[in-house]
């Protein structure tokens, strides 16, 4: 996008914000400010109080609860919850949704605000504004479809539309295009660009520094609940980025690989797999590839080319019909739940955690321990004292950030929770491990702990099976890449003849490629 010139008058004053929890200064005087008609980059690690300060703007944290002053358009706000901040033209989507699966499209856009006379409901009307926004975003959905019945990607964007129906002045995007295909995160980007014609303040959120980099202005760094740099965009670079957001130079994001692969521990032979919801459509057909021990295999792609639905399928949790061989360790296996992947020595960690990876509400220790009770704890009984012991060896491994095994892994940051969810399944000691996008959402020196913890299980023998949808990830972690294109493999190579050419070519069904 062109960046544009700002109004020399903010239209967002947030003056020296702090606020501290027990045991935790998450907001140290944090000032920020945003013009008219700019995109406003708020970048940091995890923790480094981004989403505390939004929160703060949102009402979340009411009014007394932090210390400052917040002025928007020149008055002060004094914000005692959420309905006062939309009041005053504040919309935020974090990025935990906010949607109800039951309900459709168009209910979920004016949940709480329904348009009624003489105390009913107008539903034609909810209809027809629902209906004209979506054509406005260019969502092609219908908006009678239940929210539920959605992928990810277009939930998040019915709760983005959410928040533009508030016709609000100032708009927070947290970690807006995690989830977005290619095609919707453009989308995307031609919205935020007329949102700026029109006038309206953006704050964007994003740990993707090419997509801060291509859309904003002007970026703040935080780090530790401090701002430590505020600058126009220009001046920044990913690198200068990534160094004022963890406090040192970031010279080796990926390990040396120089991994040597062993013998064939997971073989898939022809595995297809179709939806149920979607009949005639396969989500993976024919699929055949090896994994070997002490290895990394890349599997690359689109979003929608099967990448997610093969691991699911080998896992035991596809929905639909799931046909084909696989084999571990050189034995025909039967798999039909996750419950006979985890007794054949196969591990998934999935693309979404928050949904599919953690129960949010139990404990660190609970959820550490789930999947490997009966080798953690006793045969009938539980004993809490074997699986703290287990936890805290695994978690101790990995770093984890917690005061509290019996802290709610709702609170932590999403590279500890994603450092949880690894936890669980290295204390099932898996032959296999199976992950789908394991850095999603979380900031860079979260990243290169997990690229870390990657190549240790690799060159401890295990054979590990990556998805990812950023290549630069997949080029360096992986030993092999496979690529996929609509449900097929299109090609597979070592990683030192992969390109990102030759690797897009195949993931866009451009080029068909085994080498050797």
């Amino acid at each position: 996008m062109d960046s544009q010139v700002p109004e020399r008058t903010p239209l967002l004053e947030m003056k020296s914000i702090g606020m501290s929890f027990p045991g935790v200064r998450a907001l140290d005087s944090v000032s920020f400010d945003l013009y008219p008609g700019e995109i406003h980059a708020l970048v940091g690690e995890n923790g480094a109080g981004k989403s505390t300060l939004m929160k703060t703007l949102g009402g979340v944290y009411p009014f007394g609860n932090y210390e400052g002053e917040i002025q928007i358009g020149g008055q002060v706000q004094r914000f005692h919850n959420v309905h006062d901040s939309a009041a005053a033209g504040v919309a935020i989507v974090f990025q935990e949704l906010s949607l109800v699966p039951e309900m459709t499209v168009a209910e979920n856009m004016f949940l709480g605000r329904a348009p009624a006379r003489g105390g009913v409901v107008q539903w034609d009307v909810i209809q027809a504004k629902a209906s004209r926004l979506s054509s406005n975003l260019q969502l092609g959905l219908d908006v009678s479809t239940p929210v539920g019945q959605l992928g990810i990607g277009k939930q998040q964007l019915v709760e983005i539309a959410k928040a533009l129906s508030h016709e609000a002045r100032i708009l927070v995007l947290d970690e807006p295009t995690a989830a977005l295909t290619d095609r919707e995160a453009q989308t995307l980007f031609a919205i935020l660009a007329d949102l700026r014609k029109r006038g309206i303040g953006i704050i964007y959120i994003s740990h993707r520094l090419d997509e801060v980099l291509l859309l904003s202005d002007r970026i703040t760094v935080l780090r530790d609940g401090k701002a430590i740099a505020t600058a126009p965009t220009q001046k920044w670079t990913a690198e200068t980025m990534i160094s004022s957001m963890v406090g040192r130079e970031v010279r080796q994001l990926f390990p040396a690989k120089n991994r040597p692969a062993g013998e064939v521990v997971l073989e898939a032979r022809s595995v297809s797999a179709t939806d149920s919801r979607v009949s005639g459509i396969a989500g993976v057909e024919g699929v055949s590839f090896q994994a070997r021990r002490g290895e990394v295999l890349g599997i690359a792609g689109l979003m929608g080319a099967g990448r997610t639905e093969l691991l699911m399928a080998l896992f035991g949790c596809y929905p639909g019909t799931v046909s084909g061989e696989i084999r571990v360790s050189g034995k025909d296996v039967s798999i039909e739940s996750p419950a006979d992947a985890i007794r054949h020595g196969i591990g998934l960690v999935t693309e979404d955690r928050k949904r599919t990876g953690l129960a949010l509400d139990h404990s660190i220790l609970t959820n550490v321990t789930l999947a490997a009770l009966p080798r953690v704890s006793g045969k009938y009984v539980t004993e809490e004292s074997r699986e703290i012991s287990a936890a805290e060896r695994v978690l101790q491994s990995l770093r984890l950030k917690a005061s509290s095994l019996f802290m709610s892994v709702g609170t932590l940051s999403g590279g500890n929770q994603q450092k949880v969810v690894l936890g669980k399944w290295l204390l099932t000691e898996p032959k296999v491990l199976l992950l789908d996008e394991p850095t999603r959402g979380i900031d860079v020196g979260a990243k290169q702990e997990i690229y870390a913890e990657i190549d240790a299980l690799a060159r401890s023998g295990m054979a590990v099976v990556l998805v990812s949808s950023e290549l630069p990830e997949v080029l360096g972690l992986s030993d092999r890449i496979m690529v996929m294109h609509e449900g097929r493999v299109t090609g597979e190579f070592p990683a030192d003849k992969a390109t990102p050419d030759l690797v897009m070519a195949c993931a866009t069904g451009q080029a068909n490629q085994v080498a050797s």
